[in-house]
């Protein structure tokens, strides 16, 4: 006999089986053709810090996925890997520096040095994390998105966009963090509400084109222009109204004069102008607002940029150079008065964009960056979406999906950082090349020159190639410059499923494992890398890079909130797995998450997991104990064993429906009643006197092999075949028993009713008492009934008197005389209903005071909530037993 010690100790387990795996090999996946392969790329954690619960549920759920095809007999290969994060681990070291310090003080070689030690020390930690967490995946395949290997990809891939006329050099107004000096993406800000103001500011009229208008406004000599930004009004080239507003009419095609800069602006007329919004006139800078950028393009408007890359006004601002913005807004709205120029300020509600890294407001700056068109790369991949190509589970993700994509802009991919890939773009500098002059850096200035056609194979002096070329391909010099900027970091990561597979080499590992199955990943980057992961397969590879979508839910706190290091409510992985054991957290984090929705964890969730684990290793001991016992026993199948048999055919089958539905928590429920409450509730109960050691064992075999995927640690331990439960065979069903399921189902709600009565009336639970029970199959389980239920009798006849349960297909009587004292049982009820009525009402009172719920923290309200509900649920069941008690006795 197997000993096993009293508790189960995770710490020595986890350690023991890591080891054995990985000595084996359990998680290499190799080329093998005798096999169908099934492949998932990891979504890359960034190396900005270590992993935390959302990504133990990421990867968890992956890992699932993986040890199941593996025990199904797939080559399963799960490649992991780090992702370089760009402008996130930037910042992050950026951070590290001493006090005063910037990293151009240090120089750009010393601060990547820093970069590539921080990442070395992060990795490290991150793969451990991974290994910790029985993450199963081919750890020899391991990639880093800086890699060498990954690096020609995205030089590759650049290239191939930009002959194909989808990667383009412009001016543009982009997104601009003053703090990380880069541009960012429209999906790289992140909008928040803000109490702003609303300012009036009037602009004097120089010279007025009349029109025909019956208009006439109080002050005739100046127009008033209302803005939330102030201080962008040292740019304005222009203000506009909609070309039907009747009220401004008169007005289109006049000149006024800007406010303290006094520089003669026109009037214009533009339909993206809200008639609604403030006056209905807007100023217009160009250099400064993406829409004000639109309206200067088609109306051949200035473009003047008065601020420089750290968000301070430039030269371009007059007096008012070297302020900040807010500083700008100060001094200018203080000179708007001194003038007579501010005609009000009204508090205004407005969404503001924050760089999604640093979180400081970003500033509209027109700059030269380098954009992919994404309209052409779009189409393939919305039309993959909603052929069904590719699936997203939950499948209202679908939606979101295709809407954005059929909106979709232009992707911003330059970034002026020092980490990342750099642009594979040179620039000639002889200057009596025929192309001299592509790398002048944009000018803060008032004009802005256009850049050539994409399609323009001499696309101002641009060289692309996968190399640095030796040679300036227009006039043969050698002096070739890169261009100082870096990749958005999605850039690498778009190429993600099939870059780790070697492409753009053709390789017998692409050849196989791609495309690949599953893409797992939250709800926040569908965006930033899920639809651009799927444009990008179509366009690199021709094929879809996944085939389905699993969108987990946000891991959040106790009260909603979303877990993160500000916040100081992140709970790190490693401390839960410490206490609890890698099983426990795996479970518990499954058990409370709901199909795409958001788990609110704490600490003591993951107590679930630990009780289930203990659960296991008790019913292994227990069977050990009876093997021992009954070590001679060989019996027929009774109704018990056929039952539980039938029983663990329809949760194998509604396990495998679930997985296959990516209904995770459903999966986990399943195996959870069905042991819990089946398997040990009933059947080991029955077995310890019927002795049927061999189907229990049976049973809890198979149970193992289906929670592996989940469990991986607790179930190879127990597990008692030849070689490691990974590669033992999934379950199959077999047909079910669906009388001895009906039977002995009914035979449990007749144990369940005895038992909850007792519970009930203060009856001892192993007290035995006379039952009356109809029922027509009564002596197939009387037996089972008789040793659960603790009945001492079956009375033949129906009682007059007795607590009634009954359902569809038998009837209870519990005689209670001889039994409980009724006159005492009774007042015991009465007192209870009271004190918990007297309960009730101080607790109604509470919530319905709004001084209370005014002033109350929200979390006590859910709580004073949660208790109502709770008394009222006691209230109900005791009113009932007492309205039994009166019905039958008196």
């Amino acid at each position: 006999m197997k000993s096993y010690i009293t508790r189960y100790n995770h710490k020595e387990i986890e350690e023991k089986w890591l080891s054995y795996w990985e000595e084996k090999g359990f998680f290499h996946a190799d080329v093998n053709p005798s096999k169908e392969p099934y492949t998932i790329s990891m979504p890359p954690p960034n190396v900005t810090d270590i992993l935390h619960l959302g990504h133990a549920l990421n990867i968890t759920i992956q890992d699932i996925y993986i040890r199941w095809k593996r025990i199904q007999g797939y080559e399963a290969l799960w490649v992991p890997g780090v992702d370089h994060a760009s402008i996130a681990t930037q910042v992050v070291v950026e951070k590290q520096l001493p006090e005063g310090k910037t990293k151009e003080d240090i120089g750009r070689e010393k601060f990547l040095e820093m970069l590539w030690n921080w990442v070395g020390e992060k990795k490290s930690y991150i793969l451990g994390q991974l290994k910790r967490l029985g993450c199963s995946a081919d750890f020899r395949r391991t990639k880093f998105t800086l890699d060498p290997d990954l690096s020609l990809a995205v030089r590759e891939a650049f290239v191939r966009l930009y002959e194909k006329g989808l990667i383009y050099r412009g001016d543009y107004v982009v997104n601009w963090c003053p703090r990380c000096q880069t541009a960012l993406s429209n999906e790289e800000v992140e909008y928040e509400e803000e109490n702003g103001k609303l300012y009036y500011i009037k602009y004097q009229i120089s010279n007025i084109k009349m029109q025909n208008s019956q208009f006439a406004i109080r002050n005739p000599q100046f127009i008033t222009v209302a803005t939330t930004r102030p201080e962008t009004m040292l740019g304005d080239t222009a203000v506009a109204v909609h070309p039907d507003d009747g009220r401004y009419k008169k007005y289109i095609g006049s000149c006024i004069l800007l406010p303290l800069v006094e520089r003669e602006i026109p009037v214009i007329a533009d339909t993206l102008v809200d008639p609604k919004f403030g006056t209905g006139v807007v100023k217009v800078t160009p250099a400064h607002d993406a829409n004000d950028f639109e309206i200067g393009i088609k109306n051949g408007l200035e473009k003047i940029i008065i601020m420089d890359k750290r968000g301070k006004i430039n030269e371009n601002g007059g007096k008012y150079a070297g302020l900040s913005r807010e500083e700008a807004r100060e001094a200018i709205v203080e000179d708007l008065k001194k003038e007579g120029l501010l005609e009000k300020v009204k508090p205004y509600k407005h969404s503001v964009g924050h760089c999604y890294r640093c979180h400081i407001a970003i500033e509209p700056y027109l700059s030269r960056q380098w954009f992919v068109r994404m309209k052409e790369l779009a189409e393939p991949a919305i039309d993959a979406v909603e052929k069904g190509e590719i699936k997203f589970y939950p499948k209202r993700w679908k939606n979101v999906y295709l809407t954005w994509m059929k909106n979709i802009r232009d992707w911003c991919i330059s970034r002026q950082l020092w980490w990342g890939h750099p642009i594979p773009v040179w620039y000639c500098q002889n200057e009596k090349c025929p192309t001299f002059g592509g790398v002048t850096p944009l000018a803060e200035s008032r004009n802005m020159r256009e850049i050539p056609s994409p399609r323009d194979k001499m696309q101002n002096g641009v060289i692309v190639a996968t190399e640095k070329p030796e040679k300036c391909p227009y006039c043969g010099g050698d002096n070739l410059v890169q261009d100082p900027d870096v990749l958005d970091t999605w850039f690498s990561a778009w190429l993600w499923p099939f870059s780790t597979l070697d492409w753009p080499k053709k390789t017998p590992e692409f050849n196989y494992f791609y495309p690949t199955d599953l893409l797992v990943t939250g709800p926040e980057i569908i965006f930033f890398w899920v639809a651009r992961m799927i444009m990008a397969g179509y366009f690199f590879t021709g094929s879809h890079p996944f085939r389905n979508v699993y969108i987990h839910g946000t891991v959040r706190d106790k009260i909603g909130r979303k877990m993160s290091k500000s916040l100081g409510n992140g709970i790190d992985p490693l401390d839960i797995i410490e206490q609890y054991g890698t099983d426990a957290l795996r479970f518990s984090i499954l058990a409370v998450a709901g199909e795409g929705q958001d788990p609110r964890i704490e600490e003591r969730t993951f107590e679930l997991g630990r009780n289930f684990c203990n659960k296991l290793w008790n019913a292994k001991r227990l069977l050990e104990m009876l093997k021992e016992e009954h070590k001679e026993a060989h019996c027929e199948p009774d109704l018990a064993d056929k039952w539980i048999s039938s029983r663990l055919s329809g949760v194998i089958r509604d396990v495998e429906r679930a997985l296959q539905r990516y209904r995770l928590h459903e999966a986990v429920m399943c195996m959870y009643d069905f042991f819990w409450h089946e398997y040990c509730d009933f059947y080991l109960e029955i077995i310890k006197k019927s002795g049927h050691i061999e189907i229990g064992y049976y049973i809890f075999e198979n149970l193992l092999c289906l929670l592996h995927p989940f469990m991986p640690f607790i179930t190879e331990e127990l597990y008692s075949g030849e070689s490691s439960i990974m590669v033992s065979g999934y379950p199959k069903p077999k047909k079910r028993d669906r009388e001895a399921e009906e039977i002995f189902g009914t035979a449990i709600e007749i144990i369940t009713d005895i038992r909850n009565a007792k519970t009930s009336f203060n009856i001892p639970v192993k007290e035995k008492i006379p039952v009356y029970i109809e029922f027509e199959n009564l002596d197939i389980i009387k037996l089972y009934i008789i040793s659960l239920a603790f009945v001492s009798e079956f009375i033949p006849s129906r009682p007059q008197k007795g607590i009634r349960r009954a359902s569809h297909n038998y009837e209870i009587i519990i005689p209670l005389v001889g039994v409980i004292d009724i006159g005492k049982e009774k007042a015991q009820i009465e007192k209870k209903i009271s004190t918990l009525k007297a309960l009730l009402q101080k607790t109604k009172k509470n919530l319905s005071n709004k001084e209370f719920m005014r002033k109350a923290d929200p979390r006590v309200i859910k709580d004073a909530r949660r208790k109502e509900k709770e008394i009222e649920k006691k209230l109900t069941i005791l009113s009932d037993d007492l309205k039994e008690i009166n019905d039958c006795y008196n």
